[in-house]
C-alpha cells in the first residue's frame, strides 16, 4: 500500500513540474526566437516597397524573410496564396507584413489561418473591401486621402500661400473621393482666407496624351503665378503632372506644398535633375539631402514640401517594428494604436495622425483599420 501511495505521489509531482515548465499558452516567444515575413510587389511593380523589404532584411538578417506577389496578381491569386503559405510553413515566422495588400490578400490570409491561427498580419495599402479586409488582418494601414483635403490647404497656408490652384480634369473629378477631397480642400482654403482656383487640364488619357497634359502645365503654371503672385500654391491630382508642376513652380517662385502621392521619390529626382547612382537606390537620406540642396540652389527654401517618408515604405518599416514589439510583449494586445503611432512618428521624425476607419462606438468593430496622415517636411 505504501509503495502505491509513493508512486502516485511521484506521478503527481512530475505532472506539476511539467505544467510549471510549459509556458506555451502564455508566451509563444519565451525564447525570443521569431521571424517576420514581408510580402511586396516586384521591383517592376513596386520598387519602393521592394527596396524597403530589402532594407529590413539588411537590418534584421536573421529575423526577416521576404517574398513577392506576382505582377499579374489579379490573374494569379493562387500564386499569392502559395507564396504566403511558403512563409507561414516556417514555424518561426510569427508575423507577416504585406504591402500592398492587393486583391488576393484576404484569400491568402484565410488559408494561412487554417494552419496558423496565431499569425499576426499587418496589411498596408489594402485594395479589397475595407469592411472585409479589417476582419482578416490584425493591423490595417491606409492613407487618409479625404483628410488630405484639409491638410493640403493648411500646409499651403502655413507656407505663406494666399492662393491655392487645383489642377485636375473631369475624369478625375468624377471619382467620388477625389471630388470630395477637392471640396474639403476648397472649404478649408476659404476658411483660412485663401483664394481657391480650379483649373481644368487636359486628361493624360486623352488625344494629346501625357505630353499634352505636361505641356499644358508647363505653360499654365507661369501664367497663374504671374496672375496671383508668388504666394501661390499649386496642386494637381495626376502623377504625370508632378514633374513639370514642381519644375515650373520652383522656377517661377511659387509654392509647392505636396505631390498627389506624397513621397520624396515622386517626381522630385526628375524635376530637379537629381542623379541616383546604384549605390543610393532606395537611400531615403540621400534623396532628402539632394532635394534640399537643389531647392536651396534655386532660392526656393521654405517653399517646397512633401511627406518625409514614402507611404508604402512607412507601412513596411512600421509594420516590421510593430510586429517586433508585439512579439516581444511590448504592446497592449494585438491592436495598440498608441504604440503604432509612436513607432511611425519615430520613423518619420515628425508628428503622425492615425484615425480609425469605422464605427468607434460599435463594440463589434475591431478598430484596427487606421487612416494615416504624416506631417510635412519643408525643404
Amino acid at each position: 500500500m505504501f509503495k502505491k501511495l509513493f508512486i502516485l505521489l511521484l506521478v503527481a509531482i512530475m505532472a506539476l513540474s511539467l505544467a510549471a515548465c510549459d509556458t506555451s499558452d502564455t508566451d509563444d516567444n519565451a525564447d525570443g526566437t521569431f521571424k517576420i515575413g514581408i510580402m511586396t510587389g516586384t521591383v517592376s511593380q513596386g520598387e519602393e516597397e521592394f527596396r524597403m523589404a530589402q532594407d529590413m532584411l539588411a537590418k534584421y538578417p536573421d529575423m526577416i524573410v521576404t517574398t513577392t506577389y506576382p505582377d499579374r496578381f489579379m490573374q494569379e491569386v493562387e500564386t499569392t496564396i502559395t507564396n504566403m503559405m511558403a512563409m507561414a510553413d516556417d514555424p518561426d515566422v510569427k508575423a507577416i507584413v504585406m504591402v500592398q495588400a492587393v486583391p488576393g490578400a484576404a484569400a491568402a490570409i484565410d488559408r494561412v489561418r487554417e494552419v496558423r491561427p496565431d499569425m499576426l498580419f499587418i496589411l498596408g495599402a489594402p485594395q479589397e473591401d475595407q469592411d472585409l479586409i479589417k476582419t482578416k488582418g490584425d493591423i490595417i494601414l491606409n492613407t487618409d486621402d479625404l483628410g488630405r483635403g484639409e491638410q493640403i490647404a493648411q500646409q499651403a497656408h502655413d507656407m505663406g500661400a494666399k492662393t491655392l490652384v487645383h489642377y485636375s480634369f473631369p475624369r478625375h473629378m468624377s471619382i467620388e473621393f477625389l471630388a470630395v477631397r477637392r471640396d474639403r480642400m476648397k472649404a478649408e482654403a476659404q476658411r483660412l482666407g485663401m483664394t481657391f482656383v480650379e483649373v481644368d487640364a487636359p486628361d493624360p488619357t486623352g488625344d494629346a496624351g501625357v505630353p499634352g497634359t505636361q505641356q499644358f502645365i508647363n505653360e499654365d503654371v507661369p501664367r497663374r503665378i504671374a496672375e496671383y503672385g508668388e504666394d501661390t500654391a499649386l496642386f494637381a491630382t495626376n502623377c504625370s503632372m508632378m514633374e513639370p508642376l514642381i519644375r515650373q513652380t520652383i522656377e517661377h517662385k511659387g509654392i509647392f506644398p505636396v505631390q498627389c502621392c506624397p513621397s520624396p521619390y515622386h517626381a522630385y529626382p526628375a524635376a530637379l535633375a537629381i542623379p541616383v547612382p546604384e549605390e543610393f537606390q532606395g537611400d531615403l537620406d540621400y534623396i532628402l539631402t539632394m532635394i534640399g540642396e537643389k531647392v536651396a540652389e534655386a532660392g526656393a527654401s521654405g517653399r517646397v514640401a512633401t511627406w518625409p517618408v514614402p507611404v508604402n515604405m512607412m507601412f513596411i518599416e512600421a509594420g516590421v517594428e510593430y510586429a517586433i514589439a508585439y512579439l516581444n510583449g511590448e504592446t497592449d494586445g494585438r491592436v495598440d494604436k498608441a504604440k503604432l503611432q509612436s513607432i511611425m512618428e519615430e520613423i518619420a521624425g515628425t508628428s503622425v495622425q492615425l484615425t480609425i476607419y469605422g464605427d468607434e462606438d460599435d463594440p463589434n468593430d475591431p478598430k484596427n483599420y487606421f487612416l494615416y496622415l504624416s506631417d510635412h517636411i519643408v525643404f
